[in-house]
This record gives C-alpha cells, sequence and structure tokens, in this order.
C-alpha cells in the first residue's frame, strides 16, 4: 500500500528502489513500544514524508516529528554516498563529464542559487525578507554534468545580498580556504599554448567573477568572440537551473510557502537533494541526451544580478584563456556561430 503510493510519488520501483530505501532507514525510524500506543512502524513513516514533499501538504495537517525525523534518517544514512565530501578524484572524473557531455573542460560543477519561501519566523525582524518582499532562506547548489547535486549550502538569510551569499556561504569559504580538494591547473586539451588554466565553476551574473569562478562578459553589444563564450558558459550553467526545476516538480513541497521553522526548513531541504541524487536512474544512457531534454520549469526565486564588484585581474585573465580556447581550433565546436549568430539576428 505504502509503497504503491510512493511509487507514484517519485516514479521509484517497488521491488527495489523502495525496499532498499526502507530498509536503509528503518532502523533510524523504529520506534520502541510502550505501554500506552503502538509505535508507528518505519513503512508509514517513510510513506507520511513522501505525502510532505510530493503533495505540499501543510506541515501542520501531518505529524511534524516524523518527517523531521525521516530527514534526518536520510541526511544521515545516504549523504555519505550520495552527496559526499567530493575528493580530487571526484573533481577530475566530473571534469572529465564535462568535457564529454558538454565540451567544456576543467569545468568543476554549475552553480546556482534560489530562494526557499518560508512563512515569517517569530521574532526574525527583517533577516529572512529578501528582495522580492517574501521571506526565504537561501539553497545554494553546485551541480554535475549529469543533472546531480554536488554540493549543497542551505541556510543563509533570505535578506543577505545576493553577492556575499556566495562569499559568506560553506562552498564560498572552502573554496577560498583551499580544503575543498580541487586539481591544480592544467592544460584545456589541444591548446598546451595557453598554459595550464584553472579548473573552474560557472554560474551567472548574480555571482561574482573569480578565479575559479566564471560568469558571463557583461553587456549586450558584445564581440563575436565574448559572445561565443557566453554562449558556452551558458549552455553549461543551464544545467544547475535545470536541476532545481527537476527538485520542485518532483517535490512539490518547494512550489509552496513552507510552514516550518528555518532550523526545519534546511532539514527538509538538505534531505530532499540527497533523495534526488538517489532517485536518479542507475544505468542510464545519459551520453544521448541533449541540454533540453531536462528543461524544467521551476517557481523558485532566483538571485539578483551581482554588480559592483570589481573582480580581480587573475579572474579575468582565466575568463580570457577560456573565451580564447573557445574561439580556437581545439576548443570551438562546429554549432557554436550558428547559434551565436542566429541569436545576434533575432535582436537586430
Amino acid at each position: 500500500m505504502y509503497h504503491e503510493r510512493f511509487r507514484g510519488y517519485f516514479r521509484m520501483s517497488v521491488v527495489s528502489e523502495f525496499k532498499n530505501l526502507l530498509q536503509q532507514l528503518a532502523p533510524s525510524l523504529t520506534k520502541e513500544q510502550t505501554h500506552y500506543r503502538k509505535p508507528i512502524d518505519p513503512e508509514q513513516r517513510l510513506a507520511v514524508y513522501g505525502d510532505f514533499l510530493s503533495t505540499g501538504d501543510s506541515y501542520r495537517t501531518i505529524d511534524s516529528s516524523i518527517v523531521r525525523e525521516t530527514c534526518d534518517a536520510l541526511w544521515h544514512c545516504h549523504r555519505d554516498e550520495h552527496l559526499p565530501v567530493p575528493t580530487e578524484e571526484m573533481w577530475r572524473s566530473t571534469a572529465r563529464r564535462f568535457h564529454e557531455r558538454w565540451d567544456f573542460p576543467n569545468c568543476l560543477g554549475a552553480m546556482d542559487g534560489k530562494h526557499i519561501l518560508i512563512q515569517a519566523p517569530a521574532n526574525s525582524d527583517s533577516l529572512y525578507f529578501n528582495y522580492k518582499g517574501t521571506f526565504s532562506v537561501v539553497l545554494l547548489a553546485l551541480v554535475d554534468a549529469d543533472y546531480r547535486f554536488l554540493v549543497v549550502d542551505v541556510g543563509s538569510y533570505g535578506s543577505n545580498s545576493d553577492g556575499g551569499i556566495f562569499a559568506n556561504s560553506g562552498l564560498g569559504q572552502a573554496l577560498r580556504d583551499g580544503t575543498l580538494n580541487v586539481p591544480p591547473p592544467s592544460e584545456l586539451p589541444g591548446a598546451p599554448e595557453l598554459g595550464k588554466v584553472n579548473h573552474v565553476m560557472v554560474a551567472d551574473e548574480a555571482f561574482p567573477l573569480k578565479p575559479i569562478l566564471l560568469r558571463p562578459y557583461p553587456g549586450r553589444r558584445l564581440p563575436t568572440d565574448k559572445r561565443i563564450f557566453n554562449y558556452r558558459l551558458s549552455r553549461v550553467r543551464r544545467i544547475s537551473e535545470n536541476v532545481f526545476g527537476i527538485l520542485s516538480q518532483r517535490f512539490r513541497v518547494f512550489q509552496r510557502t513552507l510552514q516550518v521553522q528555518p532550523s526545519v526548513v534546511d532539514k527538509v531541504v538538505k534531505a530532499a537533494c540527497v533523495l534526488c541524487n538517489y532517485l536518479r536512474p542507475k544505468g542510464e544512457d545519459q551520453n544521448h541526451a541533449t541540454e533540453d531534454d531536462h528543461d524544467c520549469e521551476q517557481p523558485l526565486q532566483g538571485f539578483e544580478h551581482c554588480r559592483g564588484q570589481r573582480a580581480s585581474v587573475e579572474a579575468q585573465n582565466v575568463r580570457e584563456l577560456y573565451k580564447e580556447y573557445f574561439n580556437s581550433p581545439a576548443g570551438e565546436v562546429a554549432w557554436q556561430y550558428e547559434h551565436v549568430n542566429h541569436a545576434l539576428g533575432n535582436r537586430t
């Protein structure tokens, strides 16, 4: 009964995925029987959690302790397997996939951030009040070439300036401190003349340009080489946008305002990200998917564009190297010129 409901919510295989997940979580979800009442069994607890995630039912109509405890169980049982702290070899493997699938070498991930809407917390003043006039906490995520979360950072106040969210996040601090095991610079394929180039992450205009974080060139009337760079970066960056779409379409609770305290929102979001990775089809031949296959409309609020931060010379030089590469015989792809020229024609 419960496994059929879970299958309907998440398209899980009844005989494998649900039972495997239940078996793994059961020790953490099993409660002792008392003289007063029989405890709710793990299968029913998992189904209640599924109700909450998939239907967006009000938290108050569902046993809140079940949701909270199931989130904790999911996070502690699966984070090491499905959302581990990346090692240098994991980064290298991720970079290989971005090169193979998206023609972007030395890429460690696509970054994006969204505001998760919450009810106004008591006595919070304006801490969670964001630029769109709603209350929120921030989910900052780095995703891989196959639509999986690599790193998630949850809990920044919605009122924080979007440009500063990355700098103050655990991810931003770890990158700044050099504790994320990022591989050293290496040559781009077929372009030894450019020297060893930083491994990088890609993001949109909401993020600052850093030696390890690329954003598009600003402006509308750009020369062709810069427009090609922007297109190649955007093609990869949109993966992060699509992952947020997959998250909110799969778990409809994110399509409404969460009626929970910020501390519980953190648990709900982190557990959902782990579960999203767990539910990615195993053994699927993803090499034949296109950039449009996972386009998902999603209602989560994005960041404002980051302005007023002057990038370092080193960061600008890194972006210039990638621009040069994408406009060279070693790094170009045949269809980039047609795409850029077509986009320019639509604006004239």
